[in-house]
């Protein structure tokens, strides 16, 4: 049996081999990401604080867009077979410029062992037809006539999925042929366009048409991660690849990293085939692929994200006052002011996500722990361990897009949008969409559990040897130790 891990391996290298002969400057982008990353490692023996090097090397998010619910359906069973289950929800559709008609999860990895064996990803699109912003009920009929009569993924490559769904792998025979299938699923198809309907789509959205104008889906980008965004962001530029404007997300600055930047190369002209309303097919291009590339941190609490949210808004009207300012310096400096500057101070104010060791090296005459996390910690009876953050940001993802789109579309501002929530998408997929938040307080909790029940039972044994009792029941109980909820 080859397990479900490693059928996840294989399947993202599969697809990055397969991508960087369709867009030959991804493999300058992973290029220079190596030389970056081994820099980094080589000088910094802190480098692998969030991620061991072989992690980070090996580490991909692709993003794909579908059109219809049964279609995302079918992508969720295929990347079920990959140990891949939809975590977040993001919207899209309601960003002040460049806005586009799709919400979207990312299927990934959920359990700290199986992110740590290889935490691939895959940003997922759905298209909503329904939001009367960007679709009359003319086209929307008309473009949902259209995806129901194209079939994205073989039955064959389904039923392989849902096998290796169930039984955590497939024997090697099988292995090979879901990972064939999966890769050519994912593949550019050579089949021609229809011009007419592409471009009446491209009207409304060049995402729209990417989705609902061709007859099959395809990886849009697929990004390695950096250690160091910046030095990757000068050296592309160097080698004569056109990047985006500017690196999104959190600035760069002496405190600690958190969430994910993300920068990309510009879309490409791509040569794609046309078919004419005459029939007659010619060679023109399009811009819809390009190159992401991602430096992740410690993932936030609600409360820690809603500090960032806030800066990241104050930035906004900064820039808006004073629109030639440079935009990472004046974020820089409201993250000097407003955000805690130390992994401790994150931890103690419970505005970032941990797991919790009892510390090796406490002197034995310290008999019971502090009542409280900021005194556990301060006081070296805990050390505190950075969980990263797995999942993305929909400002950023939309800034990313913006960037990459040849223009903004049109939207109906004074329509009302069709609601969509995580509960409406997990009835479209037919599986839960996990909440990130949630996964990431379950680890946490359950290391800061064990912690503290190991730190009771080392005093209990210190009171044995010194003739005295001490109460063993687990953390929680005892009110001399905090509880993980608070």
């Amino acid at each position: 049996m080859v397990p479900t891990w490693q059928l996840r391996a294989a399947f993202a290298r599969r697809l990055s081999a397969m991508y960087g002969t369709e867009v030959p400057a991804y493999t300058t982008l992973l290029d220079v990401a190596g030389q970056v990353n081994d820099e980094v490692a080589a000088r910094d023996p802190d480098a692998g604080r969030l991620g061991a090097l072989s992690r980070v090397t090996a580490e991909r998010h692709g993003a794909i867009r579908v059109g219809t619910p049964g279609e995302l359906r079918q992508a969720a069973q295929i990347f079920a077979a990959f140990g891949m289950h939809p975590v977040g929800f993001y919207d899209l559709r309601d960003g002040e410029e460049g806005a586009v008609p799709v919400v979207s999860t990312a299927f990934r990895p959920t359990c700290e062992e199986e992110l740590d064996r290889n935490p691939f990803r895959v940003f997922t699109s759905l298209l909503t037809t329904s939001d009367r912003r960007f679709f009359d009920a003319g086209l929307a009929s008309r473009v949902e006539a259209f995806l129901a009569r194209r079939r994205l993924f073989p039955p064959e490559l389904l039923a392989l999925a849902e096998r290796a769904e169930q039984t955590g792998g497939l024997p090697e025979p099988q292995a090979e042929r879901l990972l064939t299938l999966a890769v050519a699923a994912f593949a550019l198809s050579p089949e021609p366009v229809d011009r007419a309907w592409y471009t009446e789509l491209e009207r409304i959205s060049a995402v729209a048409a990417d989705i609902g104008g061709v007859t099959t889906t395809h990886i849009n980008h697929l990004t390695p991660r950096v250690l160091d965004i910046d030095a990757l962001y000068r050296r592309m530029g160097e080698r004569g690849i056109t990047m985006i404007d500017r690196i999104q997300g959190p600035p760069r600055w002496e405190g600690p990293d958190v969430l994910l930047r993300q920068t990309s190369f510009r879309a490409l002209a791509e040569p794609r085939r046309f078919r004419a309303a005459d029939g007659a097919v010619t060679v023109g291009s399009l811009r819809v692929r390009f190159g992401e590339v991602e430096a992740r941190g410690i993932a936030l609490t609600r409360a820690g994200r809603a500090r960032y949210d806030h800066l990241m808004a104050e930035t906004d009207r900064r820039m808006a006052l004073s629109p030639g300012a440079d935009r990472q310096a004046v974020a820089r400096d409201l993250w000097r002011q407003g955000f805690p500057a130390t992994e401790h101070q994150l931890a103690v104010a419970h505005q970032a996500f941990f797991t919790y060791r009892p510390a090796t090296d406490r002197p034995r005459d310290d008999r019971r722990p502090p009542a409280d996390l900021a005194g556990l910690l301060t006081q070296g009876w805990l050390t505190a361990h950075p969980v990263v953050y797995e999942d993305f940001l929909p400002r950023s993802a939309a800034g990313i897009f913006r960037s990459n789109l040849t223009g903004d579309g049109t939207r109906d501002a004074d329509l009302v949008g069709d609601p969509f929530d995580a509960h409406r998408l997990s009835e479209a997929i037919g599986r839960p969409v996990l909440d990130p938040f949630a996964l990431c307080a379950r680890r946490q909790d359950h290391s800061l559990r064990q912690a503290l029940f190991t730190l009771q039972a080392s005093a209990a044994l210190r009171a044995l040897d010194d003739g005295e009792l001490v109460d063993t029941e687990p953390a929680g109980a005892d009110p001399g130790v905090p509880d993980p909820a608070r």
